[in-house]
């Protein structure tokens, strides 16, 4: 024993830097950098590893769960390093120090939720493994598409698998239109997991064929069975990049009599002096000559950010900006407060020509320490203000509709383009175009960006075009198939008018949901009962036993 533990220890620290290395490969895929391609084996290392380990040999190796929680660190920390970006937090009255103290905190607290995540996956993984190289596949794939399904209920959601390849591989986005995200991440893990079996498997019958084994009656492994991993790879990752260009290629049908000509206004008010009032007169200068400039150019409708005019919406009318839209009488869509009892909300109000505000959508997620405090207990005192208003901000309802006299919208403000099941919902309803009003301003370019991506997404899963304002960029026009029609620069003020065709086709993520996930988990329980029976069987345990001591070499 005392002689193992060195090659134990040895084995471990390769065996963390392989799987952190990985994640972090995986991280790289989304903006800034945007190696969407890696996305296809980045996962593949940490796969191997875990085959490796089973129940009867978990003892001698790296702890599955610690595996899957170094991953996740390095997927989730690289990806969501934008949350850096809120550093400095004086737009919120917090002084330097324990600004940079927040952001630190708040950076490892995301990568490690996200740690908690994989760690999980790789847990169930080792614990539901057969030994069975095509179940494993199956029961990895069906574990994290639930676990992503569990996780985007909650109030911390971000970063999909199925994100890795927006705006990059729109093909492989359109199976989106199937069963939702997790339709491309069930694909992603799959592809993952039979490279890394091949893999596997190429590795298991080397050795077997250059070590003898009297004792273990271990046989090399054939050919032809190594390669089916490799072959099921491929065909995978070519049927699905082939059925997302069928759906990618389906025509757009552009009708002249629903054409509607939008405008889009980036107001680019620094959240540093957004909530005071020379924020509040640059805003107001700044959208009110937008919207008369957008309503020169014959638009229809004008679309503004996230809590553009940091107003309640009953002092709306007291504003110019109201006054030029009954001028005008080109509808407007305006981001101000709104009221519930004593608190507050993040809407957006449709504003018709005469003035009159008609309908509401509150926000329903809302961003930590952006919107509301976490712990309030203890960071209450450290944060004393989170906008000009003395009342606290809380969520809207779920399942809202948004009428409009174009009819029912989708809706969606700034975090919310994270959470998909809202989108299906409005369109289910009958929405027939997205509205993504955001802010952005306090954090990064990357931020910015991987936000474009998923909206991206959501105009595709939806069939749906996307107008996208935001209050210092990425502001943008999405068709239905994910192509960028114009995007803004970034801390620029623009205004920018295109035409979209609201639409009321209805794709099968959007009429049943996500299908997929209860799908694979019943196939899963059915395939592992019937491989557990046969496992159990005596000569087959026996077997298996002497596999595994024959595997427990160095990786």
């Amino acid at each position: 024993m005392i002689k193992l533990r060195p090659l134990k220890f040895t084995n471990n620290i390769t065996y963390y830097t392989l799987s952190l290395l990985s994640g972090i490969f995986m991280g790289t895929t989304v903006a800034p950098i945007g190696a969407w391609f890696l996305a296809w084996v980045s996962l593949a290392p940490l796969w191997m590893l875990l085959v490796k380990i089973t129940p009867e040999t978990e003892k001698n190796y790296s702890s599955p769960p610690v595996l899957g929680f170094i991953w996740g660190i390095g997927y989730h920390g690289v990806a969501l390093s934008w949350i850096t970006g809120i550093h400095p937090m004086d737009w919120l009255g917090v002084p330097w120090l324990p600004s940079l103290t927040i952001t630190l905190f708040c950076w490892a607290f995301i990568s490690l939720w996200g740690g908690i995540f994989v760690s999980i996956w790789a847990a169930l993984m080792v614990r539901l493994d057969r030994g069975n190289p095509y179940l494993r596949v199956l029961i990895g794939t069906t574990i994290w598409c639930s676990l992503e399904s569990l996780w985007s209920t909650g109030p911390l959601w971000w970063s999909s698998l199925a994100y890795t390849q927006s705006a990059y591989n729109l093909v492989i986005l359109h199976l989106g239109q199937l069963s939702g995200p997790n339709t491309v991440t069930a694909v992603i893990v799959a592809f993952n997991g039979f490279v890394a079996e091949y893999l596997t498997q190429r590795r298991k019958s080397a050795k077997a064929e250059r070590t003898p084994h009297p004792k273990t009656s271990v046989s090399s492994v054939p050919l032809w069975f190594v390669n089916s991993y490799l072959i099921l790879a491929t065909t995978l990752l070519i049927t699905s990049h082939f059925m997302g260009f069928i759906l990618y290629n389906n025509p757009l049908n552009f009708t002249p009599n629903t054409a509607l000509k939008i405008g889009i206004i980036q107001g680019n008010i620094p959240n540093k002096i957004k909530v005071l009032p020379q924020g509040l007169r640059q805003a107001m200068t700044a959208y009110t000559q937008g919207y008369l400039n957008l309503t020169n150019q014959g638009v229809q409708a004008v679309l503004t950010p996230e809590a553009s005019i940091p107003i309640f919406a009953r002092n709306l009318p007291q504003t110019p900006l109201l006054a030029a839209i009954r001028e005008r009488g080109v509808i407007a869509w305006i981001g101000a407060f709104g009221e519930r009892g004593t608190s507050y909300t993040n809407s957006l109000f449709t504003v018709l020509g005469n003035g009159e505000i008609t309908s509401r959508y509150d926000k329903s997620k809302l961003v930590p320490l952006g919107e509301y405090i976490p712990f309030e207990n203890i960071l209450g005192g450290i944060i004393q203000r989170l906008s000009p208003l003395e009342a606290h901000q809380v969520p809207g309802q779920v399942n809202q509709i948004f009428d409009t006299p174009f009819g029912k919208v989708i809706i969606g403000i700034c975090y919310e383009s994270a959470f998909t099941e809202n989108f299906r919902y409005q369109a289910a309803m009958g929405g027939k175009f997205i509205l993504s009003s955001a802010n952005n301003a306090h954090y990064t370019p990357a931020m910015a960006n991987q936000h474009h991506a998923q909206d991206i997404m959501r105009a595709i899963e939806t069939d749906r075009w996307a107008v996208r304002a935001t209050n210092t960029g990425y502001s943008a026009f999405i068709n239905p198939h994910g192509q960028t029609l114009w995007k803004s620069g970034y801390n620029t003020y623009e205004t920018h008018a295109e035409t979209i065709y609201p639409r009321q086709t209805q794709t099968l993520y959007v009429r049943c949901g996500d299908w997929l996930t209860p799908f694979i988990l019943v196939i899963s329980a059915l395939f592992w009962s019937l491989v557990n029976k046969t496992m159990n069987l005596p000569h087959v345990k026996a077997q298996r036993r002497k596999e595994s001591e024959f595997d427990q070499g160095n990786f």
